[in-house]
């Protein structure tokens, strides 16, 4: 009997061996994933940074044609930058409702997040279908070249975002909120939150400004 016993305890504290040891893997895992994140991010700064310099430099080249203050409308902006700081806001709260392991109440979160987002991205489409159609493409001036290639690459960001996030919403439904899932929600947040902080850069030097 106490020789049952003992290999019962030894059983016992193998398997917690063994799950601590997963999950101290599992933790190891998601710290290498976020590390590699925010090095990719580093490098977005990169780029943005340059999208930035070079329109600061291109803003006066408009070679006869249309300037900012000519062909921004700042109304219709403010709804943009409304729906992708909201959706930012959407975000943060799925982020609790994972922490408090609500599946539903994330998913429900996530997908409004994905809707402000296309929302977003409908309105940016429009605006550059509208310009384009009054002659202000992007081969008219340097300084449309500039905008477009600035406001145009935020947008390919937010539109990845989205399939990113179709894509981990299939992820939760199949597998659930594993710790796998969970690094793959938080580096999420860590891109839309940071495509937040690069629109209102965007909003600021050249719907702003271009429209003073």
């Amino acid at each position: 009997m106490s020789a049952d016993i003992h290999l019962a305890g030894a059983a016992e504290a193998a398997f917690l061996a063994e799950a601590e040891e997963a999950y101290e893997g599992a933790h190891d895992t998601a710290s290498t994933v976020t590390l590699g994140f925010w090095i990719y991010l580093m490098s977005d700064c990169v780029l943005f940074a340059a999208l930035f310099a070079s329109f600061a430099v291109l803003r006066d080249q408009t070679a006869s044609g249309p300037d900012a203050h000519e062909i921004f409308r700042l109304p219709y902006v403010l709804v943009e930058t409304a729906c992708l700081l909201v959706s930012s806001f959407t975000y943060g709260m799925a982020m609790i409702a994972m922490e408090r392991n609500r599946q539903a109440g994330m998913l429900g979160w996530i997908g409004l997040t994905l809707l402000l987002g296309l929302g977003f991205l409908s309105l940016e489409v429009h605006e550059f279908a509208a310009l384009v159609g009054e002659g202000a493409g992007p081969d008219r001036s340097g300084f449309l070249t500039a905008f477009f290639t600035l406001v145009g690459t935020h947008g390919l960001h937010v539109l990845s975002g989205m399939v990113w996030m179709l894509v981990l919403i299939a992820h939760v439904l199949r597998r659930g909120p594993t710790a796998a899932n969970r690094a793959r929600l938080a580096c999420l947040s860590l891109f839309w939150h940071f495509l937040d902080i690069v629109w209102i850069g965007v909003f600021t030097v050249v719907y702003l400004i271009g429209a003073a």
